[in-house]
């Protein structure tokens, strides 16, 4: 089956209703169709995840029951054609007939009448059920009712400006190489190569295209002159601040871009990166090799020590723990359908826990930077908050005039960066 919409459908089928992630199934679809199309069958999949609450309830008004059990699939097949209709400029007569065609892949082409039918009955009916959408919030807003209610809470001012940041594409970032080129020498490469990008204030290593493009089309970027990685999440390094002949745990290191930036800011460094996934530390080990950088890789769990730590301490830690990843939505909105609200709670627990135990691992007088790609204040300030308040031995470091012990820490959210949150904490001598 290489039919683009039919493998969009199975897609959002295993991501939605199977649990599986995103980054897994995708690639494999990918896999099965032109080259040409594969930017098409993201667009597919990452469109329907984004909007679908406002899909599921166009077709709750459009069906007289919705598709369940083995006829699951078909129903994210009517997701993929609304979403055409409402969100593309693929021509609407096209977008019906190619999706109504995919059934023929999935071998049930008795429902070509039923999917033609909502489908055309979706264009008469638009303005009406969008304006119906509308007066739902989760449809409104196409995020969990759970998310919604934590992010009004912790931003009531903002909550909006988040979601809807939530909801667009994420623009692309590259890190620039300090040891090939200063910032602005390669954003003059970037023009030269007439690939239109600029600097952006506040982000001494980062360059921000105004479009997305091939990664070797970038110049230099197979030999390490850079790497994509987003303006928010390179403030890691920049704020552990590596010095010359220290010793440094990348703990949850994969994929990597953290561990190589560290390296490419100070000579003669002795890193770990420790990850519990073997597959995620082998894409750690190409990067390295991509740029011509060497760290110590183990596989291990951050929160166990006892089983990997050689008893020699850190003089600098950076702690990217496991987290709900809702500060990078954008990039991966399936979160917004695989996360649980329970996920918050028991995330938050296993966060103490690293935290606490790799803490053990700190010299006197080094610094920890505790990290998270999260929104959410029970995984970020609060979390150091508690911390701070058990450890005399901890001292908090302010990275900005708001950074309080009140509200530790610098929270980045989602707009033209990721949706970042760091905490530098020094140990007392």
């Amino acid at each position: 089956m290489n039919n683009l919409r039919a493998l969009a459908a199975e897609v959002l089928y295993q991501v939605v209703d199977q649990g599986q992630s995103l980054n897994q199934v995708l690639p494999i679809a990918a896999s099965k169709v032109n080259p040409k199309e594969k930017a098409l069958l993201q667009q597919l999949c990452y469109g329907v995840l984004r909007y679908l609450p406002s899909l599921e309830h166009y077709c709750r008004e459009l069906l007289a029951k919705p598709l369940k059990g083995k006829q699951r699939v078909f129903q994210f097949l009517l997701y993929v054609g609304i979403y055409q209709l409402q969100h593309m400029r693929i021509p609407p007569h096209a977008a019906v007939a190619e999706t109504v065609n995919a059934l023929q892949a999935l071998n049930a082409p008795g429902l070509k009448g039923l999917v033609n039918a909502v489908l055309r009955n979706f264009q008469r009916r638009q303005d009406e059920l969008e304006q119906a959408a509308e007066q739902n919030e989760v449809c409104k807003y196409n995020h969990p009712g759970w998310f919604i209610k934590l992010i009004k809470s912790a931003y009531p001012k903002q909550w909006q400006q988040i979601l809807a940041a939530n909801q667009q594409q994420a623009p692309m970032w590259l890190r620039v190489n300090q040891q090939h080129h200063t910032t602005q020498q390669y954003l003059d490469k970037l023009n030269g190569a007439s690939i239109s990008a600029r600097l952006v204030d506040g982000f001494t290593d980062a360059i921000l295209l105004d479009s997305a493009c091939d990664v070797f089309s970038l110049p230099g970027f197979a030999d390490g002159a850079c790497s994509v990685q987003d303006g928010a999440a390179q403030m890691a390094a920049r704020l552990l601040d590596p010095q010359e002949g220290e010793r440094i745990l990348d703990a949850c290191a994969a994929p990597g871009g953290k561990t190589c930036h560290i390296l490419e800011l100070a000579n003669k460094l002795d890193v770990i990166a420790l990850d519990c996934d073997q597959s995620r530390l082998n894409r750690v080990q190409e990067n390295l090799d991509r740029i011509g950088l060497s760290a110590t890789l183990q596989c291990a769990d951050a929160s166990t020590p006892d089983t990997w730590w050689d008893k020699q301490l850190f003089d600098k830690i950076l702690l990217d723990v496991p987290c709900s990843a809702t500060g990078v939505i954008r990039r991966h909105p399936d979160i917004k359908w695989l996360r649980r609200a329970a996920d918050i709670e028991q995330l938050a627990t296993l966060q103490a826990s690293i935290l606490e135990t790799n803490w053990s691992l700190l010299k006197p007088g080094g610094t920890l930077i505790y990290a998270t790609c999260s929104v959410l204040p029970q995984e970020n300030s609060d979390q150091v908050k508690e911390f701070l308040a058990k450890h005399q031995d901890a001292v908090h470091q302010p990275l900005h005039d708001n950074d309080t012990l009140a509200q530790p820490g610098w929270q980045f959210l989602p707009e033209l960066n990721d949706g970042f949150y760091y905490a530098k904490i020094t140990k007392k001598l």
